[in-house]
């Protein structure tokens, strides 16, 4: 029993004080990544989140799908799915809810940080104070536990803010923007007009319905809405629809998103329930009778309130130009994609976006402040103007930039550097290098691991895939869109194709040779050459040779221009590195098989060519005349771990029949071993939406899932069975010494063979 007797002093709650080498403020995936990268990394860490769950906009509370380059696949950007720990925790979700339960997605991320044992993790704890050691330093932050009825203080010489509204780094003093900027300022010919099309992006808020197989009756509560029809955005909803489709449900651009935010949240429940109303109520969808309301959101998706100015504002020409920062940590490829502020009520279209030919790097200079000296930021908050908020705002965008985050705050540690500091051209190489070795594949960054053993190594593998085509299936596709097989060619070599068609009819089919005018993008902007053949009715043979060669290296494309008429073979056979795209439409993502913006906003035209989820999505097959000797062992040394559009697979691939696949490594002197790393394809252009949308497989079937490793003596050092992650890192009981390595791996599917990105072997 506890009896306290009465008390003229005001009582004061529990305070706990707290010390570490890094407080990281917000939970959600910006904040889970770059307290992971850093706890993995050494640095003792305390995650605060205001919430009773992790993920921010990804969790069951709000139950939003993590997207970021990839685009739902309705972009030109290939192989872009984030790499490094955001990657690992996709394919983990995928492993276990391939169905999109973001439930589910809740305790991936939970076990993600609960294992982590640098990590102390304070849920339903909300930061309310920022103290200073002075004017340019955070000494400590104070948060309220709402559940524990505990106070912590909590001191570190570093701290990152990833709480979406900045509280830390405006209760710091940091200097911040908030809304759109002019065109002028930064010369951004799509920054929108404030009067008309609105300042801020607003919030919205989901609902989930679920068919009780029999009529439901629903009243709606007074406070709903009465003329959901009268919407301009109700043209959105089809039947079915809920979660995150409902997207457009939107409001709050035209108030303060960060103060304002309780009252736009009961309008979009007056809203939501309206709408509900309106769909039960209203005879038009007579479909609804068995329909209702399984969930509605309490906390509403929000997207836009302050951005934090660092030593480098990444703007709309950065997207678009695809322009090089010497400090580039991450990237980004979602559009850049603005909506008007009045949301729901606005009668203009939901969103307006424009894509850029390819994916864009994203400097360090965003992800610290340029006025405190030891504040790093996180998430959508990182020094952006409003035009390119638009796209880095996604949130697989910020858990990439996130894992930069964590990985700097452990060199500044170690080197005693402030963040600042970090981003010299002296220091920066090392930050560049070190996220390269978890995977998070800077585009067009190429840095020699001096460390990695491999490079000393030379390499002897049982077979190499002479890659001259697919093997014909019995499946045939009609060509309803423009049809192309991506391969990487070479400069100046000739080309020459054949494969098999059926025509209904008599007919034309036109084909095309395209390539791209830079190497930084896989859009199919130049015609290298072109033919059209006539055909008769029925199955037949089409060569097609080229009098035109492509001037540089590059990943080409094989089109087959739309001919419904026409049906194409196809191949069951998937390869690491190759694949068709269709010139077709996702309506999801603004594409429309081309776009073509105003001409004064500076943003470039250009066809889409994306491609079809698994099960669809097969190879052609054709024949080449000349083999491409594209997939050689010597790849595992380059340092890449996925395809880039200079055309290089980066890949070693086996030939289809080799079954258990070998790889030899000697060294001309013994060397010691602790950490074996190996990088395999888990296929970096599927979008891997955490929530809502299903997947067809558990695992990547282009990941290897059983291999053993060797020493050069024969003695097994590892056995690895199921695995389904794209990278495994192999710690070793007791250093090694040895010249030589040993790898076996298993073919898991007859159709597609053993394939490796990297080996890197640590001392």
């Amino acid at each position: 029993m506890i009896q306290e007797n009465y008390s003229q002093e005001k009582r004061k709650t529990k305070t706990l004080n707290l010390y570490s080498d890094l407080v990281v403020v917000g939970g959600g995936l910006s904040g889970v990544c770059s307290a992971i990268t850093a706890a993995r990394s050494g640095l003792k860490v305390i995650l605060f989140q205001d919430r009773p769950v992790l993920g921010g906009n990804a969790s069951s509370e709000v139950r939003l799908w993590s997207l970021g380059a990839t685009s739902h696949m309705g972009n030109n950007n290939r192989w872009s799915r984030e790499g490094g720990l955001i990657n690992e925790i996709l394919l983990e979700n995928l492993k276990r809810n391939k169905e999109g339960n973001p439930l589910i997605f809740d305790t991936v991320l939970l076990e993600k940080i609960y294992e982590e044992k640098n990590i102390t993790l304070f849920l339903n704890t909300a930061v309310y104070q920022v103290e200073k050691s002075d004017g340019k330093n955070i000494e400590s932050v104070t948060a309220f536990c709402s559940q524990n009825s505990t106070t912590y203080i909590a001191k570190a010489p570093l701290f990152v803010d990833a709480s979406g509204d900045g509280i830390v780094a405006f209760m710091a003093g940091a200097s911040f923007r908030m809304g759109a900027e002019t065109k002028e300022e930064f010369d951004e010919g799509f920054a929108p007009n404030i009067k008309d099309y609105g300042n801020l992006l607003g919030h919205s808020l989901y609902f989930y319905t679920k068919d009780l197989g029999k009529p439901v009756n629903y009243t709606a509560p007074s406070f709903a809405i009465k003329n959901a029809e009268e919407l301009p955005r109700i043209k959105n909803y089809q039947l079915g629809d809920h979660g995150c489709k409902l997207w457009w449900v939107e409001h709050g651009g035209r108030l303060d998103t960060i103060h304002q935010s309780e009252e736009i949240k009961f309008e979009l429940w007056k809203v939501v329930y309206g709408i509900w109303d309106y769909v039960k109520n209203s005879g038009k969808y007579p479909e609804a009778a068995n329909l209702t309301l399984e969930w509605v959101g309490t906390i509403p998706g929000k997207r836009e309130s302050r951005r934090f100015e660092g030593d480098f504002i990444l703007t709309q020409k950065d997207i678009v130009e695809q322009r090089e920062h010497y400090d580039a940590v991450a990237f980004g490829g979602w559009a850049m994609d603005l909506h008007p502020a009045d949301g729901i009520y606005s009668k203009h279209n939901s969103c307006t976006q424009w894509h850029g030919k390819g994916v864009y790097t994203i400097p360090y200079r965003c992800y610290y402040s340029k006025n405190i000296n030891n504040l790093f930021l996180a998430g959508r908050i990182i020094s952006a103007s409003h035009v390119a908020f638009g796209s880095s705002r996604v949130m697989l965008t910020c858990a990439h930039g996130a894992q930069a985050v964590g990985k700097a705050a452990y060199l500044c540690k170690k080197n005693q550097l402030s963040p600042r500091e970090l981003a010299s051209k002296e220091n920066i190489r090392e930050l560049q290098l070190e996220l390269n070795r978890d995977g998070q594949s800077i585009p067009r960054l190429s840095l020699t691991d001096r460390q990695d053993l491999v490079q000393q190594a030379s390499l002897e593998v049982s077979s190499t895939l002479n890659f001259d085509g697919f093997t014909p299936s019995e499946d045939w596709q009609t060509l309803t869109f423009g049809l192309a097989q991506m391969l990487s060619l070479k400069a100046n070599e000739p080309f020459e194709v054949e494969f098999e068609v059926d025509a209904n009819e008599e007919t034309t089919l036109e084909l095309q040779l395209k390539s791209s005018s830079a190497c930084t993008h896989f859009t199919p902007d130049v015609i290298v050459d072109q033919k059209q053949i006539a055909l008769k009715e029925g199955k037949q043979k089409v060569t097609f040779s080229t009098t035109n060669a492509q001037p540089q290296n590059h990943y080409s494309f094989f089109c087959l221009l739309k001919n419904e008429k026409l049906k194409v073979r196809l191949s069951e056979e998937r390869i690491t590195g190759l694949m068709t795209v269709e010139n077709k439409i996702n309506k999801a993502v603004s594409n429309f098989g081309r776009q073509d913006p105003p001409e004064d906003i500076n943003i470039d035209s250009f066809e889409f060519w994306t491609p079809q989820r698994r099960p669809k999505g097969k190879n052609i097959a054709l024949k080449l005349k000349r083999a491409l000797p594209i997939f050689e062992a010597n790849n595992l040394k380059n340092g890449e771990v996925r395809p880039k559009s200079n055309g290089n697979t980066n890949a070693w691939v086996a030939e289809l029949n080799d079954r258990n696949p070998t790889l030899k490594m000697n060294w001309k002197q013994p060397v010691s071993i602790k950490t074996i790393k190996l990088f395999f394809d888990c296929d970096y252009d599927h979008a891997l939406e955490t929530t809502l949308m299903g997947h067809p497989e558990s695992e990547i079937p282009f990941v290897v899932a059983d291999y053993r490793i060797k020493d050069a003596a024969g003695e097994v050092l590892t056995e690895v069975k199921d695995n389904y992650q794209g990278i495994n890192t192999i710690e070793l009981d007791n250093e090694i010494t040895t010249d030589g390595l040993v790898f076996v791996f298993a073919q898991k599917e007859s159709h597609i063979p053993v394939s490796l990105f990297k080996i890197s072997v640590y001392s």
